[in-house]
């Protein structure tokens, strides 16, 4: 059974201005804990490298986030190749 889930529904969860528990995070909180569930093997390391490198974290930020959510992620930090 395949255990990983998608980057982009972990992103939005941790992101979402609705976290009935917790505040939403800014990009770069999010970011690293998605690069924290890649190194536990919880999510694909290929899909998160895309998601970095095509931005899709950015467009998601420009259509949903507050901006004061908007921050700097050091996207080379989490790249490996």
């Amino acid at each position: 059974m395949n255990t990983r889930i998608d980057n982009n529904s972990v992103f939005e969860a941790l992101t979402a201005a609705d976290r009935p528990y917790k505040p939403s995070l800014t990009l770069s909180g999010a970011v690293a804990i998605l690069y924290n569930m890649v190194e536990e093997g919880h999510l694909d390391r290929d899909g998160f490298e895309l998601f970095l490198r095509e931005g899709v974290y950015l467009d998601y930020a420009r259509r949903f986030l507050t901006p004061g959510q908007v921050d700097t992620v050091p996207v080379e930090r989490y790249l490996q190749t």
